[in-house]
């Protein structure tokens, strides 16, 4: 299959229901791919308007909105949205078309360093370079996205790989989520079993105290 397509059952795996944005040049076969998915795309007049969409619906699901630009330009215009819902702890993963690998070494057409551009703004990102390691990359931005505490992060996808042929499938995802907060069961269990003696300086004296853990 395509490199796409994968990345496409990648965000299927992960719940993804829609992904606003615009469509370019350089995220057209996403776009393709997403033509024979239950994924429904929202195109957007603006590209920091579908950064505030899946702001929205992250906030309102609390599972990660996504959102899909091309490159220079159109991921510049993704940044408020995403520094938005990062500074909100609002799960949001961002989705970046980019230049090609060989024209990343020199001065091309829009061509910026987006990871640059949003790693101040999101709690992860990278770029795919190479079309193997995609279902480990989407696993991962969806994962930091949701849990505590939530954000944005960023994926830029460049075009070339986007076109790469390869056998791979998504990373199935766990039936029981971790959570990232204490139990009641785990309380309990500390109060318990993790009792101990500990000494408190009071009234000028030391004396024991029963603490718990």
């Amino acid at each position: 299959m395509k490199a796409s397509d994968l990345l496409v059952k990648c965000l299927e795996n992960e719940g993804v229901r829609f992904i606003f944005g615009i469509p370019g040049e350089e995220n057209i076969d996403i776009l393709d791919s997403l033509l024979d998915s239950k994924i429904q795309f929202i195109p957007t007049r603006h590209e920091q308007g579908a950064a505030f969409m899946a702001d929205v619906y992250g906030r309102l699901t609390g599972k990660a909105g996504v959102c899909l630009s091309t490159l220079g330009p159109g991921a510049t215009n993704l940044v408020t949205g995403v520094a938005d819902a990062n500074l909100d702890r609002v799960p949001l993963v961002a989705i970046t078309g980019q230049a090609s690998l060989d024209r990343m070494h020199k001065e091309s057409h829009q061509y910026m360093d987006t990871v640059a551009l949003f790693k101040p703004i999101t709690k992860w990102n990278t770029l795919v370079h190479t079309a193997d390691i995609i279902p480990e990359v989407v696993r991962k931005a969806f994962k930091l996205a949701q849990m505590e505490k939530p954000g944005a992060t960023h994926i830029d996808f460049p075009e070339d790989v986007a076109k790469a042929d390869l056998i791979a499938l998504p990373i199935p995802l766990k039936d029981v989520a971790h959570i990232p907060y204490p139990t009641e069961e785990t309380l309990g269990c500390l109060e318990v079993n993790c009792r101990r003696k500990i000494s408190c300086y009071s009234c000028g004296k030391w004396c024991p105290s029963i603490a718990c853990f």
